[in-house]
């Protein structure tokens, strides 16, 4: 009666046992994984994303163990131990996937890109990120390939298809597609070094960052919190501006366009106390010149340079802002003018006319209410034909009244 018992119910006391072992066995793997690594303060929250995969990996082994040795080789357990491999297969390529993140945390946190100099570590983020993410594809191929070759059926038409010089066309064709092209210019853009992540570039006149680098396309953060998507072909086919290529430090300039009585040497030294008053400066550069003296103004120009780009854009303001307020509250003559001058009119008498005696007849008096220089009546100015055209449209001058007045007494 005892051994009729155990017979049919050994297969799942062998099962049982087999998963409490595999959860056993997960529990100290990870326990001996974090002592050897105790160093690792990270290592502790990331290793919990392979907590599930492990156990399901060591249960599903534990299992087709036992109903190995538990059971006869009957059709029910070669189908069961066919759906328990393509499980294992399954959670064997979730583990590896796993490694690969706990992986690419720890380099990550190794290598911090929130410091001065972070080119280095920029640049090997980039190559894990987009190396998990290829590791990640080639994992999943390979476990579907796995799985398709368990069923004999499909396993035979696959052998078949590349063996068939068809699929070598097919392959070519699918390779000159665009999509593949990108991920081969992403590949190319990762161990290339072109740019990296949270590189400074100017791509489509927009200045921005490098946010994320994927197989197919890069997201470039802009500078007003937009998200440019560029395809990776963009980057190895169009010239692109690219400031932090061997170093982040960058420089720029500040103009001022003003008066000819600017003070130089006192913003040279109103200069000097706003950069040494500020961390933007990297105290690398900080010159002020005069770069033109043309149409009225002066051209003051500074040149400054700073730690990185948004350090530089924010230390430009600052310059800008504080010396407007210094020249508006020590120089306003040093601001820019503009002068307006009048002239007088060529040939005017700068003397009044002799007036004479006795009673001025109406030619004289009409005489005397005309201007004495055709430029005085205002009517055309500007040139010799407009004085000569002033002339016509004047009457007749004094001279003209004098010599009349001359004939008539000649005559009486």
């Amino acid at each position: 009666m005892m051994q009729e018992f155990l017979t049919p119910a050994m297969p799942f006391l062998a099962v049982a046992l087999a998963v409490a072992a595999g959860l056993i066995a997960s529990w100290l793997v990870r326990r001996v994984v974090l002592r050897l690594n105790r160093k690792q303060e990270a290592l502790r929250e990331t290793s919990r994303v392979a907590r599930l995969p492990l156990r399901f990996a060591l249960c599903l082994i534990g299992v087709r163990i036992a109903l190995a040795t538990t059971t006869a080789d009957a059709e029910w357990r070669r189908n069961v131990d066919h759906g328990l491999v393509i499980a294992l297969i399954g959670s064997v390529a979730w583990l590896a996937i796993a490694v690969l993140l706990i992986i690419e945390t720890m380099v990550l946190t190794r290598y911090r890109v929130d410091v001065a100099d972070n080119r280095r570590a920029r640049r090997l983020r980039t190559q894990v990120i987009l190396a998990r993410r290829i590791g990640v594809a080639l994992i999943a191929i390979v476990a579907l390939g796995s799985i398709m070759l368990t069923f004999p059926a499909i396993q035979a038409l696959g052998a078949g298809l590349l063996a068939s010089a068809g699929v070598i066309s097919i392959v070519a064709g699918l390779a000159a597609q665009t999509s593949l092209v990108n991920v081969f210019a992403g590949i190319q853009l990762a161990f290339t070094d072109a740019i990296r992540v949270d590189d400074v570039v100017v791509v489509q006149k927009e200045w921005g960052r490098i946010e994320e680098i994927t197989l197919t396309y890069v997201v470039v953060h802009i500078w007003d919190d937009r998200r440019l998507i560029l395809p990776s072909t963009y980057f190895t086919t169009t010239p692109f501006e690219n400031w932090t290529r061997r170093q982040s430090e960058v420089m720029g300039t500040v103009e001022f366009d003003l008066d000819w009585r600017a003070p130089v040497e006192a913003m040279r030294a109103e200069l000097k106390k706003v950069l040494a008053s500020t961390e933007l400066w990297d105290k690398r550069v900080g010159i002020l010149q005069i770069t033109d003296a043309t149409a009225g103004f002066v051209r003051v120009r500074i040149l400054v340079s700073a730690g990185d780009s948004a350090s530089l854009f924010d230390l430009r303001c600052l310059i800008r802002e504080e010396l407007v307020l210094f020249l508006q509250q020590e120089y306003p003559t040093a601001l820019p003018h503009v002068r307006l001058e009048s002239m007088p009119a060529a040939g005017a008498s700068t003397q009044p006319a002799a007036k004479r005696p006795g009673k001025l007849s109406a030619a004289e008096e009409t005489a005397s209410r005309l201007p004495s220089d055709p430029h005085d009546s205002q009517l055309f100015t500007g040139s010799i034909e407009a004085v000569q055209r002033s002339r016509a449209f004047s009457g007749p001058g004094e001279d003209v009244f004098e010599d009349r007045d001359k004939s008539i007494a000649a005559q009486n």
